[in-house]
């Protein structure tokens, strides 16, 4: 049997340039995952929150309950939208997509 002595004195630390390069490696795992999934995410979250507090009166909108229809008045949390000739009343936030004109098209 070796003393630890004589493996401290011959090969310096046990272990000691895997843990640098395993910090390394982890660190290098938090800067692509935050860069493929978080960053994006988040861009596209604040997309989202600068469409709903532009729109306005006469946009067309879907919900996310599929609900489409045209904006009749809009309030500061609430939003009617006109459906097939009823007026339905939502929760700004809940305001999945504004449909552009070109979409009418298709």
């Amino acid at each position: 049997m070796i003393p630890v002595t004589a493996l401290l004195q011959a090969g310096g630390q046990p272990g000691g340039p895997g843990l640098g390069v395993f910090a390394l490696q982890i660190g290098a795992f938090i800067a692509i995952f935050w860069f493929l999934l978080i960053r994006p995410q988040r861009k596209e979250q604040q997309k989202h929150r600068e469409m709903i507090k532009a729109l306005t009166k006469g946009d067309e909108v879907i919900t996310n309950g599929g609900i489409v229809g045209k904006i009749m008045k809009a309030e500061e949390r609430r939003l009617t939208i006109r459906t097939g000739g009823v007026d339905v009343v939502v929760d700004r936030g809940r305001v999945a997509q504004k449909l552009s004109p070109e979409s009418d098209d298709e």
